[in-house]
């Protein structure tokens, strides 16, 4: 095969590759180290390890020619969001305060992964710290989409989405508090799934809001995220919040009839709830559009759609930056320039090293939400903001156990519109509350813990990509990534590119 179209090689094609001997590792990471180089102006790379992933990428090729049993992901290229951490790379969650850290462990969902064989040829750009949705909020540099670089690739894993979308590396780690996998998978025109909570260990990920926080994959297809979810998921005695939930075959679900299904129509006796809250005033034609024809396709293939209603989806709003800021104001209290990271070069007593490392350590986004958790957990306005908000989510995840009495999964828009222009200055002055109601079918599953998928579901407004959401019941991403798959069997969505990096 032509180096030219390695590229082009899914996941799951790259694994037959190497086995039938028709590629390297080495070759594979050669090729998209030189595409990384080529397009380093989208800007979905923080750090690339040229050096040590061709290192591993010749280890990997060793075992092959040694006559070693190799996984389908030994020898494959892949890049990790800057927020798991990593013992030979740099770890800055985009943000200047952590500029330079190098951590003394792999994160588990890293480490996991280099146990089957992956090579890391990098970091890949994010929101600071995870908080945002159009990667305009990393210290360092934008990240742009290929389909049209003065837009936004979503956020917070928009380097993650880019480098995926731009088929720099096949497949890519991502982050899901808000949606931070759905929706930049889906303005990119890539495949992504938030597992449920507990599914993927949280350990050496650095907490954003941590009843929140999940890892999860992004790739081209269903079948490529099913190949890492596989890797990345398991219970972690690390990790308090990892479930000693057995991992299913992933892999083979994804081609296993279900009761009753043809070869025609392999999601016959399938129950896809539409909730009506995800198709009223707000979303897009373009958007509305291409769902309803994905919908129309998931019929086709067998489905059977069924109204549902899941009537607190508003909600989701207030409740979700409520509770995810009020975690986040917890957790980056440790970043305060004692034991690791940026310090103030000039200070005159221990808590106003404290106030200057923070303010120069810190963007706009993420002090915004420090200090509104801050607030909402200050005595007072605990009881009035935090505790409601912490009834309202359990009356969320009530909405859906009700909706998932008549259906096997819940279907709609992942964002209500397509992906915007990148703000002028970068967006440090774009409204953030219009960026937050940006998030409003995606944040429902993730206050609930439930997984939640995007596919590619064609275009709308500006021929800019649409994504289908996908959302299972807790422990069903068997079912979400078998229903993906199937719908990219019958369509192309998928495998469309950016004319301009075919």
């Amino acid at each position: 095969m032509s180096a030219q179209s390695l590229h082009d090689l899914t996941l799951a094609q790259s694994g037959q590759q190497l086995a039938a001997g028709q590629t390297t590792s080495v070759d594979l990471t050669r090729h998209a180290l030189a595409r990384i180089a080529a397009h380093s102006a989208l800007g979905a790379f923080l750090h690339v390890d040229a050096e040590g992933a061709l290192v591993q990428a010749a280890a990997a090729d060793a075992r092959r020619a040694a006559g070693q049993a190799l996984g389908p992901l030994d020898g494959i290229p892949i890049a990790h969001k800057d927020i798991f951490v990593t013992r030979d790379l740099p770890t800055t969650a985009a943000s200047k305060i952590l500029q330079g850290y190098v951590s003394p462990f792999d994160a588990t969902v890293v480490a996991k992964l280099k146990a089957a064989g992956t090579v890391t040829v990098g970091k890949l750009n994010c929101d600071e710290f995870a908080m945002g949705g159009a990667n305009e909020n990393s210290a360092y540099h934008l990240a742009r989409n290929p389909w049209a670089t003065d837009r936004i690739p979503g956020g917070s894993s928009g380097g993650s989405a880019v480098a995926v979308s731009a088929r720099l590396v096949a497949g890519a780690t991502g982050t899901d508090t808000g949606g931070s996998i759905r929706q930049p998978a889906a303005l990119t025109g890539i495949t992504g799934i938030k597992p449920t909570y507990g599914r993927c260990s949280r350990y050496g990920m650095i907490a954003f809001a941590s009843s929140l926080d999940q890892a999860g994959p992004m790739a081209r297809t269903a079948e490529d995220c099913a190949l890492l979810l596989q890797a990345m998921s398991g219970f972690d005695e690390r990790d308090a919040t990892s479930a000693q939930q057995a991992v299913p075959d992933f892999v083979s679900g994804l081609r296993t009839p279900r009761a009753g299904a043809t070869a025609e129509q392999p999601l016959k006796g399938l129950r896809v709830g539409v909730p009506k809250e995800f198709f009223g005033e707000g979303v897009a034609a373009g958007v509305l559009e291409a769902t309803k024809q994905a919908l129309a396709q998931l019929q086709k293939l067998g489905a059977t759609l069924v109204d549902v209603s899941l009537p607190r989806t508003e909600l989701s709003i207030p409740v979700y930056y409520i509770i995810a800021p009020a975690e986040a104001s917890s957790n980056l209290s440790r970043f305060d320039g004692v034991k690791f990271g940026h310090r103030a070069k000039q200070y005159t007593d221990l808590a106003d090293m404290y106030r200057k490392t923070r303010a120069e350590g810190f963007g706009p986004e993420v002090k915004r939400r420090i200090m509104i958790g801050a607030y909402v957990l200050s005595h007072g306005y605990y009881d009035a903001y935090y505790l409601q908000a912490q009834k309202l989510r359990r009356m969320i995840a009530d909405d859906f156990q009700s909706a998932f009495q008549h259906c096997d999964v819940i279907a709609g828009p992942v964002s209500p519109n397509v992906a915007r222009p990148i703000a002028a200055d970068g967006g440090r002055q774009a409204d953030p509350l219009a960026e937050y109601l940006a998030d409003i079918f995606t944040l429902p599953a993730s206050l609930a813990g439930l997984p939640g998928m995007s596919v590619p579901a064609g275009f709308g407004e500006h021929g800019l990509p649409v994504g289908l959401q996908l959302i299972g019941n807790y422990w069903q991403e068997g079912t979400l990534l078998h229903t993906a798959h199937a719908f990219q069997q019958a369509t192309d969505w998928h495998q469309r590119v950016p004319a301009s990096l075919a």
